[in-house]
C-alpha cells in the first residue's frame, strides 16, 4: 500500500471529524443565542412578551492562526426580536472556547415600530 494513501486514510477521519464538530457546536449553541438576543430585546424594547427567531447562521474561523495557537470558531447568529409593535434584529456570538457561553457583541439595528 502506497505511503500516500496511508497517510491519506489516517488524516480524512480528521478532517471530516472537524467539519462534523462545528456544525455540531453551532446547533447545540443556537437556543442559547436566541435566548440572549430575546432577553436584550425583551429589555431595549421595554416588552416582557418579545418573541426571538433565528434569521440566520455561520460558523466563522479563527482570525488568529499560528503553529502555536489557534483562536476559537464562533458560531454567529442574526435573530430578530419583536414584540410590543416594535422589532430589531441583534447578532449574538457564541466561541467555541469550552464555556458555553454567548454575547450579543452590541451589534444591533434600531428599533422600530411596527
Amino acid at each position: 500500500m502506497p505511503v500516500r494513501f496511508k497517510i491519506a486514510l489516517l488524516v480524512l477521519p480528521a478532517v471530516l471529524a472537524g467539519c462534523t464538530s462545528s456544525t455540531q457546536f453551532r446547533q447545540q449553541m443556537e437556543p442559547v443565542a436566541v435566548a440572549e438576543a430575546q432577553r436584550r430585546g425583551s429589555f431595549e424594547m421595554n416588552c416582557p412578551d418579545a418573541k426571538a427567531t433565528l434569521l440566520s447562521s455561520e460558523t466563522l474561523q479563527p482570525e488568529v492562526r499560528t503553529f502555536i495557537y489557534t483562536g476559537p470558531e464562533r458560531a454567529v447568529y442574526n435573530v430578530g426580536v419583536s414584540g410590543c409593535g416594535k422589532r430589531t434584529t441583534y447578532v449574538v456570538i457564541c466561541p467555541d472556547n469550552g464555556d458555553n457561553a454567548c454575547f450579543d457583541g452590541g451589534s444591533r439595528t434600531e428599533v422600530q415600530e411596527d
